[in-house]
């Protein structure tokens, strides 16, 4: 041992094995039985039952035979019992040949799922990330239904384009998608899509699209509705509102409420994801206004009896700066770094202004009918 040479040359035990970044115990105990290794592992006694030597290359030449090379150990014990033959156990069989890298493993033709690594969608401000699914509205005829297309904007909540179809068609996702991009002035390398692995969603054509508009895709992992949470929860608030209807007579039905209940959703429903402001005033930049003006009201009713507020100053609901689909889990310090989870009242502390948007625009809105004419409805 090195330490027992540092020693001999006139060091003192403590410093010697520091310096070799040696425990003293493996000093003590190499010196007590100098035959066990370095790291006081001992060599495991063979068993009196166990094979020699000689017998465990005899079990591995016959298993190794050319007539046994593709049968198991099950199959192998049991032609040589049959042969009058008994050279050790089944397990002591797959014991020899777990021994030896590669001889045991799966031979058959098994399924290799491919892996699907998880979407991180970062959005801090309008129109940069869109999540789009169909979902189906029941008919009174039974079996029938009618499928409505979403598009939103998963920062602002707003549904920035919505059809009412008769089935689910790539062709007709592709012109709402596009229509859509259009009104919202979508400029090449500023969106990206985001839905999850329905047929009309991985289609070879809204792919096309999507690559001509310059527009980067974006999809679930299988079986996993959590990667899409924004569209699915605006179909629960649609079909959990009190007005839902839950059939419709025909599809001008669906499509009239379908009208009604987005214009609500947009000018008037105030989300809890965005401090309670609407969609609408959140999407076009009108948001820091609504919250100065929130924030003044609660000042005044503050001043005239504090006692209510146990002399704490009430903040309206903080809006957020930035939203994700699948938040990173961050280590200690970034979140600080990059601003994550900062609402917009701190941010205007260090200087960060809001890009208004220009207000009055209209979510798009296509009606397919059934020879796929579409038009424009604006409410």
């Amino acid at each position: 041992m090195n330490a027992a040479i540092v020693l001999s040359m006139g060091s003192d035990k403590k410093s010697a094995c520091e310096a070799l970044q040696i425990a003293r115990a493996s000093f003590y105990r190499f010196h007590a039985k100098p035959d066990m290794p370095a790291d006081g592992s001992k060599q495991r006694p063979s068993p009196p039952l166990a094979l020699s030597p000689d017998e465990r290359q005899s079990v591995l030449n016959i298993l190794h035979d050319e007539r046994f090379q593709d049968a198991a150990p099950h199959q192998i014990y049991a032609t040589l019992l049959d042969e009058g033959q008994h050279y050790c156990s089944i397990r002591t069989m797959y014991r020899l040949l777990e021994a030896e890298h590669g001889v045991v493993k799966e031979r058959r033709r098994q399924v290799q799922r491919p892996y699907y690594s998880k979407p991180e969608l970062l959005a801090d401000a309008p129109n940069q990330v869109w999540s789009w699914d169909i979902t189906k509205l029941k008919s009174t005829v039974k079996w029938t239904y009618f499928y409505l297309y979403v598009i939103i904007d998963i920062f602002s909540r707003y549904v920035v384009g919505w059809m009412v179809a008769y089935r689910e068609q790539d062709s007709l996702a592709k012109r709402l998608i596009e229509q859509t991009c259009q009104n919202q002035q979508i400029k090449k390398g500023q969106l990206t899509i985001h839905a999850d692995r329905g047929s009309s969603m991985k289609s070879k054509s809204v792919a096309l699209l999507l690559s001509d508009l310059g527009v980067i895709k974006s999809h679930s992992r299988p079986h996993v509705s959590n990667d899409n949470p924004f569209s699915e929860s605006q179909f629960k608030t649609l079909k959990y509102c009190p007005q839902f209807p839950g059939q419709f007579g025909c599809i001008q039905d669906a499509r009239a409420f379908c009208q009604h209940f987005f214009s609500w959703y947009n000018k008037e429903h105030h989300h809890s994801g965005i401090g309670l402001i609407t969609p609408e005033q959140f999407h076009y930049g009108l948001a820091n206004r609504i919250v100065q003006e929130r924030a003044k009201v609660l000042n005044t009713a503050f001043d005239k009896n504090p006692n209510r507020f146990k002399n704490k100053m009430p903040r309206p609901p903080a809006i957020p700066d930035a939203v994700w689909i699948n938040k990173p889990k961050l280590i200690a310090g970034d979140g600080a770094e990059h601003g994550w989870g900062v609402t917009v009242t701190e941010s205007q502390k260090h200087g960060v202004e809001v890009t208004p948007y220009p207000c009055g625009q209209s979510p798009t809105v296509l009606c397919p009918s059934k020879e796929l004419d579409l038009c424009s409805l604006n409410y």
